[in-house]
């Protein structure tokens, strides 16, 4: 008969694996995670605790895994430190490690040092422990580490040399200042009902002429690409790959070569979409790719000259596998748009195998969409940079994946089956959130090189001058919910995130670009302190930022290594907010959990003590208008030290709607509201340059900053 894990068989074993048996709540109590949860977490990987004979086996495999290997499955090092690598060989027997540089294939020996760990019988053999140091001035990149016994016979493991720590942003006052938008809703009159990569061209060519370092937009991964498309740029398909719904088909070279008849199906066809820009109506994702996916066949089928054709195929050789996977992904919902067969939920069945060969054509024009957005995406960036901006775009990455997307489909050993992504209980939701993507499984990274994470770092930085990290903690720990419980009813695992820092590092270091971490709500100090000590910046919002007593926090108290803003895309605009139109909605959609009245107050209260500080500062008088209190808010965090500075795109224009309400899904618009200003009159990217409201902040911002003109 078989018997439950004990408490202290299942924690020993969960420690081996790092997962949490406790954590610390909201409310400062220390909570115990239930065992039934424990044995499900350690099962997502791959690691059978449901009886005390299976848990005690497994532990005991925990502490010979690594001596059943010559070398760790990688090894991630960092400049300026030491660190040893522990090879196992059958005891007695001579071994030397060398590093084997990239591109150069130099080898670098490294030396040996004592190691009095005893030997331990591993299935039957002897086996003893070497210790070999890596230095801290092997050169950046990423190397092979090979291990080379006695008698010739050899093992190897991939070596990432990353950075200690990322240089610091330079420019001529050691400040910068952007702005963020939500890409999708800045339409211009020549757009196809939704923002794309040619818009953004154009907006960064005009904040980078008024003084802009960096605009900064939301996440443009991969979405669904038939059927309904979902809104949220936050439940990407893929994270590697981008959404080609940002491509304008009249920026395709190949335009200029379609036949008279087919420029006007093309004409015809985008007509709608592009009046579509032209009014304030919720954007509707799934017709605008409709038609613009019809345009985008018609296009892929004009001939290419021979250069385009070898810098098409040249793109399709550096993104190698991944992008076929992705491209017969994209196939294969096509073909089922219902949900793939049986036979078809991985990518290593045999079936999976004869649809490749079958759906060659259209692996062929998913492959291409990539190509040509990555085009677009490029030009945007030039633009960016042509227009004198130090930094240029300003990229995001979403914190996981869709469940049933194109990640999950072709590496799905990468992730952790039958649990989910999302966070504890907090203050603000008390029974936790499922997030309802799957995560990465940590044994997986390391076994695999961090191959996953280096290919789309890689990816998105390759026309990105900063990226921002959405919950940037997830790289230190995921909260992981079984199927079938509460939100609640989850645990933490922990991820080497020197490792994973360190790879983000390497990666951001050979772009040339920064990295900014959302290290907002709950967040460990220490966490905080080890991305400032790796260069990598915080966030700061000016709503969140509170001094002890509760008012807001006095600009010479904020962190100087943040990127820091007035809002953020899950509050209203700074106007909506002054308005109060966060508790008006809240209050509309049954979102409030305090009586509403009282929520009334304490809003009128942080209103108050937010007018009281800026008149501390000087900033306001005692009757402020709506627009002379959102000026004075730009104002304010200009007199922080932070090196990054963000205008809101939707302040800038006096747009009141928020762009997301956490916590619904049809009840609200999310990711759908197009820009628009205090009177809902639509604003174009056309209209940016000379709008007033957009004039006049700039002005208020920039006279902070210290110069009229120019921040650089």
């Amino acid at each position: 008969m078989s018997v439950a894990p004990s408490r202290s068989t299942l924690t020993e074993l969960a420690s081996a694996y790092r997962v949490s048996t406790q954590f610390w709540g909201y409310d400062g109590k220390q909570r115990d995670i239930a065992d039934d949860v424990l044995i499900k977490v350690l099962g997502a990987m791959g690691v059978d605790a449901s009886t005390e004979q299976s848990a005690s086996a497994a532990f005991v495999e925990s502490q010979l895994h690594e001596w059943r290997r010559v070398l760790p499955p990688s090894v991630v090092h960092r400049q300026n430190s030491e660190k040893q690598v522990h090879v196992h060989v059958p005891a007695g027997t001579r071994v030397e490690v060398d590093v084997i540089l990239e591109e150069s294939g130099e080898v670098w020996p490294l030396s040996q040092v004592e190691d009095w760990t005893g030997d331990r019988k591993v299935d039957g053999v002897q086996v003893g422990q070497a210790s070999f140091v890596l230095s801290g001035d092997i050169p950046l990149g990423w190397h092979t580490l090979k291990a080379t016994m006695e008698d010739g016979s050899t093992a190897q493991c991939p070596f990432a040399m990353t950075p200690d720590k990322l240089d610091e942003h330079k420019s001529e006052t050691n400040r910068s200042w952007g702005v963020a938008a939500q890409l999708y809703s800045v339409r211009s009159s020549k757009s196809w009902g939704i923002g794309d990569f040619s818009d953004l061209a154009d907006l960064t060519a005009v904040f980078g002429l008024e003084g802009a370092d960096f605009f900064q937009i939301n996440p443009v991964h991969a979405a669904e690409p038939v059927g309904h498309m979902s809104p949220s740029p936050y439940l990407p398909v893929s994270r590697r790959f981008v959404n080609p719904i940002y491509i304008r088909p009249e920026a395709i070279q190949e335009t200029a070569y379609l036949t008279g008849p087919q420029r006007s199906l093309i004409d015809w066809g985008g007509e709608e979409m592009r009046a579509s820009s032209l009014r304030n109506e919720y954007i509707d994702r799934d017709a605008v790719w409709e038609t613009k996916r019809q345009a985008l066949e018609t296009i892929f089928g004009v001939p290419r000259t021979f250069a385009r054709e070898a810098a098409y195929n040249k793109y399709k050789s550096e993104e190698g596998q991944g992008l076929e996977d992705f491209a017969l992904w994209c196939a294969l919902c096509e073909k089922y748009p219902k949900g793939f067969p049986e036979n078809l939920r991985t990518s290593d069945s045999v079936y999976v195998a004869r649809e490749r060969r079958e759906l060659t054509d259209r692996i062929e024009f998913w492959s291409w969409l990539q190509w040509v957005a990555d085009e677009q995406l490029q030009r945007a960036q030039e633009s960016a940079l042509a227009a004198g901006m130090n930094i240029g775009i300003c990229a995001d990455l979403a914190v996981g994946v869709h469940p049933l997307g194109a990640d999950v489909w072709s590496n799905p050993s990468a992730f952790a089956q039958n649990v989910t992504v999302g966070a504890p209980a907090d203050m603000y939701n008390q029974q936790g959130q499922d997030w309802s993507q799957p995560p990465w499984r940590p044994d997986y990274l390391a076994e695999s090189g961090y191959t996953p994470l280096r290919d789309m770092i890689r990816t998105v930085l390759r026309h990105a001058g900063m990226l921002r990290i959405d919950h940037i903690a997830g790289f230190f720990r995921l909260w992981w919910i079984p199927n079938g419980h509460l939100a609640s009813e989850g645990t933490y695992v922990n991820y080497d995130h020197e490792a994973m820092i360190g790879i983000m590092l390497l990666e951001a270091h050979r772009a040339g670009a920064v990295l900014v971490g959302e290290d907002l709500g709950t967040v460990e100090p220490w966490v905080r302190d080890f991305l400032a000590a790796r260069g990598i910046y915080g966030t700061s919002v000016f709503w969140f930022e509170k001094e002890g007593d509760g008012t807001p926090l006095r600009p010479e108290n904020y962190r100087r290594e943040v990127l820091a803003s007035v809002n953020t895309h899950d509050l209203p605009p700074a106007a909506g907010y002054i308005a109060g139109e966060h508790v008006d909605l809240r209050e509309r959609l049954g979102l409030l959990e305090q009586d509403v009245a009282e929520v009334r107050v304490e809003a009128r209260e942080e209103l108050e003590h937010t007018l009281d500080r800026l008149r501390e500062y000087g900033l306001v008088g005692e009757n402020p208008t709506e627009r002379e209190i959102v000026e004075s808010l730009y104002a304010y965090i200009a007199q922080t030290p932070s090196t990054f500075l963000a205008v809101s795109l939707v302040d800038a224009v006096g747009e009141r709607r928020t762009q997301n309400q956490p916590g619904t899904d049809q009840e609200y618009p999310n990711w759908r509201v197009p820009l628009a200003d205090g009177t809902e009159e639509v604003v174009l990217v056309g209209d940016i340059p000379s709008h007033s409201r957009v004039r006049s902040l700039l002005e208020t911002f920039r006279r902070a900053l210290g110069d009229d003109n120019r921040l650089r």
